[in-house]
């Protein structure tokens, strides 16, 4: 087999090199980065088979092509680390956009609940002033009867101001 080697090509093994460097980036080139990662053994086994394919002729058998490390230039790797920033980014402002929606829900039936049961707004601004109180501050309060603000609370009607011209 070595016979054919010398006869096709004058340095096999660099042939084969310049080969195998040149067909590893035209498919590396055509897969996404995700897939050199998810898909390495796939990647591998197509190498191989080109590169084989290509060899034969030579009196070359390739019997095993792995890809271990891709080495990527420092602008491709600022530009993946901006895609990566801007999808956590992404991923965070779902998440507080969803924790914004679930407590705006929470709140509307805590004002439901206090809307059924006027009590429960007092039970409220007591323990509001108990959480205040234990701050260490020396704000102080003088809790007065809600009953006191009733017709501060009631709606009044808008008074009728049409003009007949």
């Amino acid at each position: 087999m070595l016979y054919f080697a010398i006869i096709e090509v004058e340095d096999y093994l660099y042939a084969t090199s310049q080969l195998a460097q040149t067909t590893l980036r035209s498919i590396l080139g055509q897969s996404q980065l995700d897939d050199l990662l998810s898909k390495r053994d796939e990647i591998n086994s197509q190498l191989q088979k080109v590169i084989d394919e290509q060899t034969e002729p030579w009196g070359v058998k390739v019997a095993n092509v792995e890809v271990k490390n891709v080495d990527l230039p420092q602008e491709m790797q600022r530009a993946l680390a901006k895609q990566a920033e801007a999808e956590r980014e992404r991923r965070a402002k779902v998440i507080n956009a969803k924790g914004e929606f679930e407590a705006a829900e929470k709140l509307g039936q805590a004002a439901d609940t206090i809307g059924q049961h006027p009590p429960a707004l007092q039970l409220r601004f007591l323990q509001t002033i108990l959480d205040i109180s234990t701050d260490r501050n020396t704000t102080t309060f003088f809790p007065l009867p809600m009953e006191l603000f009733e017709g501060f609370y009631k709606q009044r009607k808008p008074e009728n101001n049409s003009h007949d011209d």
